[in-house]
């Protein structure tokens, strides 16, 4: 970063502090919960300053807990919210099917369609829709995949309120009680938290 201002410095501060704070945290599994793939997905909103991309967020549970998330700059510029959202859930359903086929390989196949949760009604129609319209021809072709894969019955799409979307913390920064909510929600615990023991 070039001519960093006071601003950055006290940013990176702040996150030290947390790892530094946050060190004996980590992801709690417990055993014998629902074997099924469940997936949230979000995005923010042309939220670049530099080039006004969005950013897309996901995250999968399995099981007790989340196992597989990410925080990616979409690659072309959206030119609504529910284009971010809905370039966002086609990224969470790329990683959907790869998921899906990693765990068949583990044994455990998906039979049901995997739920993707999406606080965005807009996007869901778009995706629900059969036919490109005036309003999602311009969007890159690989993102209407997400179209075939509803139909298949590879992925449902599902709508949940934006206060229970826990993709919400991989697109925007957060307001610290909505942070530690959310950081809650994914399973990330304190070890002093946490009770019992590993079984070998």
């Amino acid at each position: 970063m070039h001519c960093p201002t006071n601003k950055h410095y006290g940013t990176a501060k702040r996150v030290f502090r947390y790892i530094q704070g946050t060190l004996d945290y980590g992801m709690e599994y417990v055993k014998g919960r629902n074997a099924m793939l469940i997936g949230y997905c979000d995005s923010n909103w042309s939220g670049s300053v530099d080039d006004s991309k969005s950013t897309s967020g996901y995250a999968f549970s399995f099981g007790s807990g989340v196992f597989a998330w990410a925080s990616v700059k979409q690659n072309c510029v959206a030119l609504s919210t529910a284009e971010a959202e809905y370039i966002s859930a086609s990224e969470a359903t790329a990683q959907a099917i790869w998921l899906r086929f990693v765990l068949e390989d583990f044994g455990e196949f998906q039979a049901e369609a995997t739920p993707l949760h999406c606080d965005n009604t807009a996007a869901i129609a778009i995706t629900k829709n059969p036919v490109f319209h005036q309003k999602t021809k311009h969007i890159d072709r690989r993102y209407h995949f997400i179209k075939d894969a509803l139909q298949e019955g590879i992925i449902n799409l599902i709508y949940c309120p934006t206060n229970e979307q826990l993709a919400d913390i991989f697109t925007k920064s957060l307001a610290k009680d909505r942070f530690c909510y959310l950081r809650d929600k994914l399973g990330v615990k304190s070890a002093q938290n946490l009770k019992g023991s590993v079984e070998l």
